[in-house]
Parts: structure tokens; C-alpha cells; sequence
């Protein structure tokens, strides 16, 4: 069992930056590839990024891109999110995601624990 709990959400103008931290409980942690999914409101859950379980591969959705930076401490059990030059259409509810699959490329089908979420709000 993994336990998830997102932290470091809140309200940033458009431009702005925040960093989501995911702590994972259990011992397990690098065992598994960790990744991040985000819902606006009205909206689909949707793939942010992804980092493999020992951190060598990540990947990120298009729109994220450039902005984004997924990154993994093993020693912490922490995965995290930076993101930069943040649009008001990043606006939704992040996820926190652990899946058992090991690589970058797992898929929403593939989750095994899902975090409760944290709200990142972009004003314009």
C-alpha cells in the first residue's frame, strides 16, 4: 500500500511559478514510476508528467512542455513538479500518481494509487 499526499498548490499569476511536492509513504517508493495528472473543472483527467522509479527517463504532456520539470528523490520518497510560466489554462486540481510499471510511459489506465489532489489557481 502507497499513500500519496500533494502539497505546495495555491494562487500565482499568470507568468508565475509553484513547485507540487507528492510525499509517498512505504518503502516501496523507488519501486515504482511516479507521475502527475491534472482536472479543470468541466474537464477530463489529463497526463502532466511522468518519471520513471530510479529518475533517468521522464516525459511530459505537449502543452507542459518547456515549463514543466518533474523530478524524484528516492532518499525522501517525494516526487516533484516544478512549473514555470504558468497560463491561467493550467488552472485545475493535480494529481499524484504511482504506478508499478517502472518506466516514464505508463498511462492513466496503468495507475495503481492516485494522491487526493492539490488546486493550482492562475490568475490572469
Amino acid at each position: 500500500q502507497v499513500q500519496l499526499v500533494e502539497s505546495g498548490g495555491g494562487l500565482v499569476q499568470a507568468g508565475g511559478s509553484l513547485r507540487l511536492s507528492c510525499a509517498a509513504s512505504g518503502r516501496t517508493f523507488s519501486s515504482y514510476s511516479m507521475g502527475w495528472f491534472r482536472q479543470a473543472p468541466g474537464k477530463e483527467r489529463e497526463f502532466v508528467a511522468a518519471i520513471s522509479r530510479t529518475g533517468g527517463s521522464t516525459r511530459y504532456a505537449d502543452s507542459v512542455k518547456g515549463r514543466f520539470t518533474i523530478s524524484r528523490d528516492n532518499a525522501k520518497t517525494t516526487v516533484y513538479l516544478q512549473m514555470n510560466s504558468l497560463k491561467p489554462e493550467d488552472t485545475a486540481v493535480y494529481y499524484c500518481a504511482a504506478s508499478s510499471s517502472g518506466s516514464a510511459y505508463f498511462y492513466i489506465n496503468d495507475i495503481d494509487y492516485w494522491g487526493k489532489g492539490t488546486l493550482v489557481t492562475v490568475s490572469s
